[in-house]
């Protein structure tokens, strides 16, 4: 594709939806020229963000819109299904599909179903692959460790924000917060191990986080805390632990990776929007290597650009994500995160839910 100027269609503009209209907003090359968000605050707030996009009334009326070279699907988690199957019945154009691809083992039949026929590419949004301490991270990898045999992922965070309808409350809508919230971190086991899971371990609850509230006289069901381990066909173990109360730390992802040669770390902060004033400049990300001959870590800062930090919550992936894949619509690339991989960051997540709820190891 040669056009000078990359046109998206935005379905959903939440939370989530506004940070990705503001990274595109310092994209050169792209714009965003239609949305389709059925919250009339949210459609506003959209709006204002992207002036020149005209607010669609459904997602057959975006699909409408000719001058559309791609998509980008940043609806609430229980729709992703169902939208996909709209948008290949209508007017299968290129996807970037946020996170989580789908909630339940049903949706993922579906899923099946629709993959093999869908005729554009379709990038799922792993964002924590992007952020630049843990791409530096990835990178230096092989170099730090001589082989990945141990992979570890500490998330120590703020509980989930509130969403439009609260749907993020409960696990029918989200798939349940190792869905949810972790499918990024199993994501990046994967790429981390280059190797597909065999077995997962988990336990997991709602210990602290909105339990004392109230929607049309239900309790949340969401989870907030847990610890996940993870057996890989390689042999190499991996193993998350997350809590989601836990937002005075300095530092809100932790990732080591131990090999024979030697141990590689990513520190990386939560957002800087939720950093303390009082306490000054917000942390900068970091990296280290710690051989183990000769011995002695080596630190490196990991800076980002204040404009991406400024635009989003998530350490500059946002950014760099849709640089890739404009890259995609233009023809000069495939997708660096697939359906395939969208797909095996839920079973993980599922897997890791009915072990936590069942006290059994999961096989995959």
């Amino acid at each position: 594709m040669s056009k000078d100027i990359i046109n998206y269609g935005v379905i959903g503009c939440g939370m989530m939806g506004q940070e990705h209209l503001r990274n595109i907003a310092l994209l050169p090359g792209a714009r965003v020229a239609a949305i389709f968000e059925p919250n009339d605050l949210m459609a506003n707030a959209a709006k204002a963000i992207a002036p020149n996009a005209k607010l669609c009334g459904s997602i057959a009326e975006l699909l409408a819109q000719e001058e559309l070279d791609c998509l980008l699907v940043v609806s609430p988690n229980h729709m992703h299904v169902s939208q996909l199957a709209e948008v290949a019945r209508l007017r299968p154009l290129p996807m970037l599909m946020e996170k989580p691809l789908y909630t339940s083992e049903e949706q993922g039949r579906q899923l099946a179903a629709l993959r093999a026929d869908y005729p554009a590419p379709v990038w799922v949004a792993m964002e924590y692959r992007y952020m630049p301490p843990v791409a530096t991270f990835v990178e230096q990898l092989e170099r730090a460790t001589g082989g990945v045999t141990m992979f570890s992922i500490r998330e120590h965070r703020f509980p989930f924000l509130p969403k439009v309808g609260d749907w993020n409350r409960f696990n029918r809508n989200t798939g349940g917060t190792l869905v949810e919230k972790c499918c990024h971190f199993f994501d990046l086991m994967r790429l981390v191990l280059q190797s597909d899971p065999v077995r997962v371990m988990a336990s997991a609850g709602q210990m602290v986080n909105h339990l004392d509230e109230r929607y049309d006289g239900e309790t949340p069901d969401i989870w907030d805390s847990g610890y996940v381990i993870v057996d890989f066909a390689s042999g190499a173990r991996a193993m998350l632990e997350l809590c989601m109360y836990a937002e005075g730390a300095r530092y809100q992802e932790e990732l080591s990776a131990v090999g024979p040669k030697g141990k590689i770390e990513a520190f990386v902060p939560g957002p800087g929007r939720f950093w303390p004033t009082h306490l000054g400049v917000p942390p900068t990300s970091q990296v280290i290597v710690s051989p183990r001959h000769p011995k002695g870590p080596q630190a490196v800062d990991i800076p980002v650009d204040p404009a991406l930090l400024e635009a989003g919550d998530h350490n500059g992936s946002t950014f760099y994500q849709h640089q890739r894949f404009v890259q995609v619509v233009r023809g000069l690339a495939q997708p660096e995160v697939t359906l395939d991989d969208g797909a095996w960051a839920v079973r993980m997540g599922l897997a890791a839910q009915q072990s936590a709820m069942t006290g059994q190891v999961v096989q995959l």
